[in-house]
């Protein structure tokens, strides 16, 4: 029985890798927003005028994309209008084309602000956009350290870039 004065633990040690791993001084958003012609490489799926949308390469879930100001800003409060609608309309975009295109039930849509938030890359603020299926959850991550990812990136990005996540 557990105590109302505990609390249980999930571990996650192979999240360490990400978060511990150098930048180089470079932010990877920034270099992907301004590699024109390297999108795939970059796994960049569209650009869409003052922000841009790519796949996460360490994802939750299969169909995990983020969408990020062209611009170089880590607050929430320092976008500009267009910055912001046009996040907000990315997400809307992507949830439409990851529905139809791998029939996603559901989603969790969001960003983590800050550090102690859980952002990663706490200076270039980006939005979430996670597909979710009924039962997408399981005993793998917690007894065998294993995440199951049912399709490559590879073959991810080219279902949403070649329909431009339209």
């Amino acid at each position: 029985m557990v105590s109302s004065n505990s609390l249980e633990r999930l571990w996650a040690p192979w999240r360490r890798t990400f978060l511990s791993k150098p930048s180089g001084g470079r932010c990877f958003f920034c270099v992907a927003a301004r590699a024109k012609g390297a999108e795939r490489r970059y796994q960049v799926i569209f650009r869409d005028g003052p922000v841009f949308a790519l796949l996460n390469r360490y994802p939750y879930n299969n169909g995990h994309v983020m969408v990020a100001p062209i611009r170089h800003v880590g607050q929430l409060e320092r976008l500009t209008d267009a910055e912001w609608l046009g996040l907000l309309r990315a997400a809307r975009r992507l949830v439409t084309q990851l529905r139809r295109r791998l029939n996603a039930q559901g989603f969790n849509v969001g960003a983590n602000l800050g550090r102690v938030a859980g952002a990663g890359v706490p200076g270039h603020l980006h939005l979430h956009v996670v597909p979710r299926w009924k039962g997408d959850t399981n005993f793998m991550p917690i007894l065998s350290h294993t995440k199951v990812i049912s399709q490559s990136l590879d073959e991810l990005y080219t279902m949403l870039a070649s329909a431009g996540a339209r």
